[in-house]
């Protein structure tokens, strides 16, 4: 035991944490890359503070939270969806299986406001599409690698899109634990 109290306030895990980055620091040359990596996980997990603490519990379920975060939702779902080179049948799978004319008519940018299950998978696929180009800085890797049939014992021989198609939410928290585990987050 280093002595340390087991549980720190929020101030005092900042501390320890740079006070740990600046000893790795110390021992360790760091390639502009790593440390490039460590400012955008420094800024991402500001934000993610500044977020928590300016929501409420309670706002996920609120209306107007909702309607405010749709377009810009759905936006992001459909770049992300172009990256990936995602057929509408497999853009409709991601989203939940919206009704066709439902789908069109997000496409063509009249959105309203999402469901929380639909934000909540948009945000998933967000998460899984940043891991991704953190584990893999070639970006053509990084956005083939869904379409890639995995090894591993989790997808059974599938690739990560039939997993997140087929196993709905479920199979969307799976991948992004994955990567999120694989990059050590």
């Amino acid at each position: 035991m280093t002595g340390r109290p087991f549980f720190l306030s929020r101030k005092d895990r900042r501390t320890e944490v740079a006070r740990r980055v600046a000893m790795i620091r110390s021992r360790v040359a760091l390639t502009p890359y790593l440390e490039y990596l460590i400012q955008i996980d420094t800024m991402q997990r500001r934000a993610a503070i500044a977020t928590v603490s300016r929501s409420e519990p309670d706002s996920r379920q609120d209306p107007e939270a909702r309607r405010r975060l749709s377009a810009p939702a759905i936006r992001s779902f459909f770049n992300l969806a172009g990256k990936w080179s995602l057929s509408v049948s497999q853009q409709r799978g991601l989203l939940g299986w919206p009704a066709a004319s439902t789908y069109h008519k997000y496409k063509a940018g009249q959105v309203g406001s999402l469901s929380f299950d639909t934000l909540t998978r948009i945000s998933l696929l967000l998460g899984i599409f940043k891991a991704l180009h953190i584990l893999y800085p070639q970006a053509e890797l990084a956005d083939q690698w869904i379409k890639l049939r995995n090894a591993n014992p989790m997808f059974g021989r599938k690739s990560p899109l039939d997993v997140m198609i087929d196993g709905g939410i479920d199979g969307l928290f799976q991948v992004r634990r994955l990567l999120d585990a694989r990059r050590g987050g």
